[in-house]
C-alpha cells in the first residue's frame, strides 16, 4: 500500500488551503489530532507509518498529529506540543527567539541520547578541553529549552564534576536514578567560558517495565504534585502557577468513560474541565486502554486510514459493502464526485471501487465513502516526482555594460525552479535587473547591463538537483600614453598636472585625497582629445596631495603625488624680550613658545652649547607642533641659564635663531659654621660666604639654634647680620646644642647650612678637698684626697697629680694618664728629699684650680710590725666534704712588705698539691679538689724585719660515712624483733649523728624504712606482720649525709603466732615471664592542626619491655616534636602542635627477652600550615613541596 505523507504545506512552501495566515495577535493554539490503537506486540507493524515530517514554516500555525502505537515510538510532534513535562517554552513564549552566545568547539565529547527503563539509572557525560582554558568552565544542564537542573538535585538527580590533571579534560557528569516515566524528554548541556558558548542537546526515552493496573483515580494519576516534598524528585510542576484548591462537593464522575465515548479532538478539553495536567501521561494510558471497535452495520471493510500515489499515476479507493443494495456516494474535500473520465465508478460482488486517473497535486484531498447513515473516510497522498537538471548552467567572463544570459534545461516542462547568487534568491520583481524566462524545459536569467556588482557564483535549484556557474565582470583596459608625474613645486608657483590616454573621448574625473575636484577661478580642467590636463594659478599649501584620474567605466586609474614647499623661519619679534633674553625664577615651570614656518614642517633642533635638547627628556624638552616649537623645562635650575640655538631644516633650505635665558634662584647654603670657643653659657661661631649668590648679591644672614636632642630649631636675629661671625648668649650648661646659617638675598631665603658640630656649654669644677699623704717609702709617696665639692654639668673626667721638689716651681705630672682613683702613688723619687704635692680636677671645660699639701714630704720609708687579721669564719674549724674546693684569704698589715710562710703540723706546705699566693696584704691558700688527707692546722707566720706574727688555721675534710660493721637478730616474739650492731669503721672524719633502720618481706624483698636519725646501737622492731619473714638492714648517718651502702642481717626474723606450731612449705617461684602482647592497640585517629595530639596503648609484659614509636616505619629519636610516656603498661605519644606533615602511620613497638610485638594507627591532621611556617618548624623542603601538591590537589578534588 503507498505510504501515506504528512501534507502540512504546498511544494512550493506556501501554506495549504484553509489555513489561516498568523496575524499580529496572540498565536493560536496548536491544533492536535490524535489517534489511539491497543497495545500490540513488542514488534507492531503499522498498517500505515507515520510520514517523515517536512520543516515547518516558522510563521505557520503548529499542528500536532500523535500516533502511539506503543511506548517505543516517541509521538511524532511532541516537541511541539506546549504541554509536554518539561519540553519547549510556555505558550507565551513559543514565539520568542533566544539569545545565546555564538557556539564554539568546547566540547570534546558530547552526551548522547539514551533509553532506560522505568526505575532504572542513566548517566550522561559531556567533557571539555581544558588546555586554553584558564579557569574551570561554567556548565548548565537544563529540561527543555528553560528548566535549570541545578536547583533539582537530590536522590533522583546528581551533578558531578572532575578534573583530570594528566590530559586537562573537565569532565562533567549527570546522574539520573531510579528514572519516573515523566523524566523522559529532551535534554540540554551549556557550556561558557568568558566569551566562548557551547552547547548539546539529547533526549532521554523512559520505558515502561510493565501494564499497570487501570483501577485508579485518573484525577490523581495525573495531577502533578503542589508541594515540595522531595527535592529530589524531577517534578517541574513547581514552575507553574499554583491555584488555590477549592474543596469540590461535586459527585464522582467516571472521566475514563467520558474519554473512550468521546473524539480524540476533545480530549484536550476533556482534561481541562477535569484538572487534568499531565496530557502526555493520559495519551499514554489511553493507547494502553484496548479499544472496542464498533461494527459497522454498512461496511464489511472500510477504507484504509491513508492513501499514497505517484504525481500522473492512478489509484484505486475499494470499500466492501455488507449490503450491496445500499446507495453509496463518494466525497472529495466534502463536495460530492460526479463519474468522469478522471474518477471511474467499478462494482465487483459486493465491493465498490473508485479509480482516480492521472493524478495530480489537486487530487491531494481527504476522500470519503457515505453508505447510508454510515460513513468512512481517508486520505491520499499525491507525490510529486523529483525535477532533475538536465543541461546544467556554463560559467561567464565578460566586461561591464554587456549582456548575460544564463541559460539551463530541467527534465520537466513547466517546473518551478530558483535562482541563487551567492545563496541568496535572486529577485524577480519589475524593477529588478534581472530577468527569468522559462520555453518548456528551459529556464533562462538574463542581466541587460552587466556590472562589476554582478560577480559571484549563480545557481538553479530545482526539486531534484541543483546546478552553479561563476560569472566574473571586469572592467575595459585602458591604454596610457603618458601618466601623472609627481611634482615638488614652491609655495605660490603655477601648477600643471597632465596625463594622455586612449580612446580619447572617453571623459574623466580628477580627485585630490580622494575628494572631487571643482573647476573655480583658480582650477582649470582642460580634455582635448587624449589630453587630460589640471591647471592651478597659484599653489597653497592646501593644494598638496594625492592627485587621482579616473576614466569613466575603467578600470584603471592615474596618480601622482604633488609635494609644496616652503623654506623655513622663526619669528622671534612676536617675543617682545628685550635682546631676546627671558628671566625666571628658579623652581618655576618656563614654556617658551616660539612661531615658525616652512612646508614641509621643518625639523626643528634645539641646542644649547653642543648639546641637542631631544623630545623625549624629562625635565627639559623641546616639542615641535603646527606652526610653532616650544621650549619647557619643568623645574627651572640655575644650569638651565645660557643661550639655547634654534635651528630649522626642510627641503626647501636652513634657518636658525638664538635666544638667551637667565634662572634667577636663593643663594647657596653656606658651609657648616665652626664654634672655636665654648663658654659656661655663651659660644663663638664663624661662618665662610655661600659659593653661588644665585645671581644676586647677598644681603645677610640668619642664624639658628638648637638642642641636639631637639628638632625645633629657634631663630636667633631677626634683623639681617651683615658680618661672617656670631655670639649666641644665654645656654644651658650641660646641654649639646647646634647652630646653622641662613643666606638671604633679594630672591629669597637659602636652604640651612649644615648644622655645626654639636657643642655643650660648661665649666671646670672646683678644686679637690681633703688632700693628704696616705704611705711614704724610700722612692714612693701615697697620696689620697676627696672629690670636689662642685662638679657642674661637664662632669669629671679624672684627676691630674704633679709634684716639685721643696724650693724650685718646676712641677712634674706623676700620672700620664687621668686617674678616676681619689689615691695615687708617685714613685721614682729619690730617698732623703723634699716635695710638694697637689692635683687637679679635669672635665670637658678644662682643669680646675689645684689643691696643694701645705707642707713638704720627706721621702722616707716607716717600719710597722706585722699584724695578722684573721676572719671570724677561719677562727672556728673550717669544714669542707671531699672534692669541694677550698679558697681562703687573710689578710694581714705590715710594713715594709711582710714575708709569709705556711706551715702544716710543723711541715711546709706541697706547693704541688696545695697553691698559695701572697700580695702586699694578704696570703691566697687555695685546694682545687679537698681531700681528706687536706685535714689539719695550718700555720701562718708573717715576718717584718725581726717582727713576727702567727695564726692557727684548722681546716677539716669530711666525707659519708662507712656501714655498720655488723648486724645481728638478738631476738624474735610476737610481733617484735631486737637488732643490735656495731658502729662503723670509718666515720667519714666526721661524728656519727644517727642510723636510718629499714626492712623488706622475704617475698618482695621491696624495702621499707622503720625509722630515721637513730642514735643507739640497739632497736626492737615493733608491729611486724604475723606470718612473714622480714630481713633488716641499716644505714650509717654523719653531717654529710648517709652511707653508701648498708649492712644487711644474714638471717631472716620469721613471725610466727603464739602458741601455733607453723610449718613452713617450700613452694616453687611461679615464673611471671611472658613476651610483650598489647591489651589495648592503637586506633585511628584524626587531629587539628596546632592543637596537641596523644595516641595511647597498653602493652603487658615481663620483665618490663623496652617501648619504641615508630612513624611510617621509621624510629622517632630525640625529636623535640614528640613526648613519649610509659606507665604501668600505657605508652603514650604526645605530638606537639601537629601539622599535615606529622600526619601518617604510626607504630608502637615493644621488645623484652622473651619477643617483641607492635600495633599500628593511622594519624590525620586536619587543617594546614603555610609554606613560612613550616620553614619554621624545619620540616624539609622536598616534604614541605610534597605536602603543598597534596593539599592542592586535595582542594581541587573538593
Amino acid at each position: 500500500m503507498p505510504e501515506p505523507t504528512k501534507k502540512d504545506e504546498t511544494p512550493n512552501g506556501q501554506p495549504e488551503e484553509g489555513v489561516a495566515p498568523v496575524s499580529n495577535g496572540p498565536p493560536p493554539l496548536p491544533e492536535i489530532s490524535l489517534e489511539v490503537s491497543p497495545p500490540q506486540d513488542d514488534d507492531p507493524a503499522p498498517t500505515a507509518p507515520s510520514p517523515t515530517p517536512q520543516a515547518e514554516d516558522a510563521n505557520s500555525p503548529k499542528k500536532l498529529s500523535i500516533e502511539l502505537p506503543n511506548d517505543s515510538v516517541p509521538a511524532m510532534g511532541r516537541k511541539d506540543s506546549v504541554w509536554s513535562l518539561g519540553e519547549g517554552q510556555p505558550p507565551e513564549e513559543l514565539e520568542k527567539p533566544i539569545d545565546t552566545p555564538p557556539l564554539s568547539t568546547l566540547l570534546i565529547e558530547k552526551p548522547q541520547s539514551a533509553t532506560v527503563s522505568v526505575g532504572g539509572d542513566v548517566t550522561f557525560i559531556a567533557k571539555v578541553e581544558g588546555k586554553d582554558l584558564l579557569r574551570k568552565p561554567t556548565v548548565k544542564w537544563f529540561k527543555g529549552k528553560w528548566m535549570d537542573l541545578a536547583s533539582k538535585t537530590g536522590k533522583h538527580l546528581q551533578l558531578k564534576e572532575t578534573f583530570d590533571r594528566l590530559s586537562k579534560v573537565h569532565t562533567f557528569e549527570m546522574h539520573i536514578i531510579k528514572a519516573k516515566e515523566n523524566y523522559a524528554g529532551n535534554y540540554r548541556c551549556e557550556v561558557n567560558y568568558k566569551d566562548k558558548f557551547d552547547s548539546c542537546s539529547f533526549d532521554l526515552e523512559v520505558q515502561e517495565s510493565g501494564q499497570g493496573s487501570q483501577s485508579i483515580d485518573i484525577r490523581s494519576a495525573f495531577k502533578r504534585s503542589e508541594g515540595q516534598e522531595d527535592a529530589g524528585e524531577l517534578d517541574f510542576s513547581g514552575l507553574l502557577k499554583h491555584r488555590e484548591i477549592k474543596p469540590d462537593d461535586t459527585p464522582e464522575i467516571d472521566v475514563w468513560e467520558i474519554l473512550k465515548n468521546a473524539r480524540p479532538d476533545e480530549y484536550e478539553k476533556i482534561a481541562f474541565m477535569y484538572g487534568i495536567t499531565d496530557l502526555r501521561g493520559l495519551l499514554r494510558r489511553m493507547k494502553k486502554i484496548p479499544k472496542e471497535e464498533k461494527k459497522s452495520e454498512a461496511f464489511a471493510k472500510k477504507l484504509e486510514p491513508a492513501y499514497q500515489v505517484d504525481k500522473g499515476s492512478k489509484i484505486r479507493l475499494v470499500v466492501d459493502l455488507a449490503d450491496p443494495t445500499v446507495d453509496l456516494k463518494w466525497y472529495k474535500n466534502g463536495q460530492e464526485i460526479r463519474p468522469t473520465p478522471k474518477y471511474i465508478f467499478e462494482h465487483k460482488g459486493t465491493q465498490r471501487i473508485m479509480v482516480i486517473n492521472n493524478c495530480t497535486l489537486n487530487d491531494d484531498a481527504a476522500y470519503s465513502v457515505a453508505a447510508g447513515d454510515e460513513k468512512c473516510s481517508t486520505e491520499l497522498f499525491v507525490k510529486e516526482l523529483p525535477v532533475k537538471v538536465v543541461k546544467g548552467i556554463e560559467p561567464v567572463k565578460t566586461t561591464v555594460n554587456e549582456r548575460i544570459e544564463l541559460e539551463c534545461e530541467v527534465s520537466e516542462e513547466g517546473a518551478q525552479v530558483k535562482w541563487m547568487k551567492n545563496g541568496v534568491e535572486v529577485p524577480t520583481g519589475v524593477r529588478s535587473r534581472y530577468r527569468v524566462k522559462c520555453e518548456g524545459t528551459k529556464h533562462y536569467l538574463v542581466i541587460d547591463d552587466a556590472s562589476r556588482e554582478d560577480t559571484g557564483t549563480y545557481s538553479i535549484m530545482a526539486t531534484g538537483g541543483t546546478s552553479e556557474a561563476h560569472i566574473q565582470v571586469d572592467l575595459k583596459p585602458l591604454k596610457v600614453y603618458q601618466d601623472l608625474q609627481n611634482m615638488t613645486v614652491m609655495l605660490g608657483q603655477p601648477i600643471k598636472l597632465q596625463c594622455e590616454i586612449y580612446p580619447g573621448n572617453v571623459p574623466g574625473r580628477w580627485y585630490r585625497n580622494g575628494q572631487l575636484i571643482q573647476p573655480n577661478d583658480r582650477i582649470n580642467i582642460i580634455h582635448r582629445n587624449r589630453v587630460h590636463r589640471l591647471e592651478i594659478e597659484a599653489s597653497s599649501l592646501h593644494d598638496a596631495g594625492d592627485y587621482t584620474f579616473v576614466p569613466e567605466g575603467y578600470s584603471q586609474s592615474l596618480s601622482a603625488k604633488l609635494h609644496i614647499i616652503d623654506p623655513p623661519k622663526v619669528h622671534l619679534d612676536s617675543l617682545n624680550f628685550p635682546d631676546n633674553t627671558m628671566t625666571i625664577v628658579a623652581g618655576n615651570k618656563l614654556r617658551l613658545e616660539i612661531p615658525i614656518s616652512g612646508e614641509p614642517a621643518p625639523r626643528v633642533v634645539w641646542m644649547k652649547g653642543e648639546r641637542v635638547i631631544l623630545e623625549s627628556g624629562h625635565r627639559v624638552r623641546a616639542e615641535t607642533y603646527g606652526d610653532q616649537t616650544s621650549l619647557t623645562i619643568d623645574v627651572t635650575e640655575r644650569e638651565d641659564s645660557g643661550n639655547y640655538k634654534i635651528v630649522l631644516q626642510n627641503e626647501a633650505g636652513e634657518a636658525s635663531a638664538c635666544v638667551k635665558i637667565k634662572v634667577v634662584d636663593i643663594p647657596d647654603p653656606p658651609d657648616a659654621p665652626l664654634v672655636p670657643e665654648v663658654g659656661g653659657d655663651w659660644c663663638s661661631m664663624t661662618w665662610e660666604v655661600p659659593k653661588y649668590d644665585g645671581g644676586s648679591p647677598i644681603l645677610g644672614y640668619y642664624i639658628e639654634r638648637k638642642k641636639k636632642q631637639s628638632s625645633r630649631w629657634m631663630r636667633l636675629n631677626f634683623d639681617l647680620i651683615k658680618e661672617t661671625s656670631f655670639e649666641p648668649k644665654k645656654m644651658i650648661e650641660g646641654v649639646p646644642y647646634e647652630v646653622r646659617i641662613f643666606a638671604v638675598n633679594a630672591i629669597g631665603v637659602s636652604k640651612p647650612s649644615e648644622p655645626s658640630k654639636a657643642f655643650t656649654p660648661l665649666a671646670v669644677t672646683s678644686e679637690p678637698t681633703m688632700l693628704v699623704v696616705d704611705d711614704v717609702t724610700d722612692t714612693t709617696v701615697t697620696v689620697k684626697w676627696r672629690p670636689p665639692e662642685t662638679i657642674g654639668a661637664a662632669g669629671l673626667d679624672g684627676y691630674s697629680v704633679e709634684y716639685c721638689i721643696e724650693g724650685t716651681d718646676d712641677w712634674i705630672v706623676s700620672n700620664d694618664e687621668l686617674t678616676e682613683k681619689t689615691k695615687h702613688t708617685i714613685t721614682g723619687l729619690t730617698p732623703g728629699t723634699k716635695i710638694l704635692v697637689r692635683v687637679k680636677a679635669i672635665n670637658a671645660a678644662g682643669a680646675s684650680a689645684p689643691r696643694t699639701i701645705q707642707h713638704s714630704v720627706l721621702v722616707k720609708e716607716v717600719i710597722e710590725p706585722p699584724k695578722i687579721r684573721v676572719p671570724r669564719h677561719l677562727k672556728q674549724t673550717y669544714t669542707r666534704r671531699v672534692g669541694e674546693a677550698v679558697n681562703l684569704v687573710v689578710p694581714f698589715m705590715g710594713k715594709p712588705r711582710p714575708k709569709v710562710t705556711w706551715l702544716k703540723e710543723g711541715k711546709v706546705v706541697d706547693s704541688s698539691d696545695i697553691s698559695i699566693r701572697n700580695t702586699d696584704c694578704d696570703s691566697i691558700i687555695f685546694i682545687r679538689k679537698a681531700e681528706r688527707s687536706h685535714s689539719g692546722k695550718y700555720e701562718m707566720t708573717v715576718h717584718v724585719d725581726n717582727h713576727v706574727d702567727t695564726a692557727i688555721i684548722d681546716i677539716q675534710i669530711v666525707d659519708l660515712p662507712g656501714p655498720p660493721q655488723s648486724v645481728t637478730i638478738e631476738d624474735v616474739w610476737g610481733g617484735n624483733v631486737a637488732l643490735v650492731w656495731t658502729p662503723p669503721k670509718d666515720n667519714g672524719n666526721a661524728p656519727i649523728i644517727g642510723y636510718t633502720i629499714q626492712k623488706a618481706d622475704k617475698k618482695t624483698m621491696e624495702w621499707y624504712t622503720c625509722i630515721e636519725h637513730y642514735h643507739r646501737t640497739c632497736i626492737t622492731i615493733t608491729e611486724l606482720v604475723v606470718g612473714n619473714e622480714y630481713f633488716f638492714r641499716i644505714f650509717a648517718e654523719n653531717m654529710c649525709g648517709l652511707s653508701e651502702k648498708a649492712t644487711q642481717t644474714k638471717k631472716s626474723a620469721l613471725i610466727v603466732k603464739e602458741g601455733l606450731q607453723v610449718k613452713t612449705h617450700e613452694f616453687e617461684d611461679h615464673d611471671f615471664k611472658e613476651a610483650p602482647m598489647f591489651t589495648q592497640p592503637l586506633i585511628n585517629t584524626f587531629a587539628i592542626a596546632g592543637y596537641n595530639a596523644t595516641l595511647n596503648c597498653s602493652v603487658r609484659a615481663n620483665p618490663r619491655p623496652k617501648v619504641m614509636w615508630m612513624k611510617n616505619k621509621i624510629a622517632i629519636i630525640d625529636d623535640p616534636r614528640y613526648r613519649m610516656f610509659s606507665n604501668q603498661g600505657v605508652c603514650t605519644l604526645e605530638i606537639r602542635k601537629p601539622s599535615p606533615y606529622d600526619g601518617g602511620m604510626y607504630t608502637c613497638k615493644a621488645i623484652n627477652d622473651l619477643g617483641e610485638a607492635q600495633v599500628d594507627c593511622k594519624l590525620e591532621v586536619k587543617g594546614g600550615f603555610t609554606f613560612y611556617e613550616l620553614m619554621q618548624r624545619g620540616v624539609p623542603l622536598h616534604l614541605i613541596d610534597q605536602y603543598m601538591s597534596e593539599t592542592k590537589t586535595v582542594e581541587q578534588e573538593k
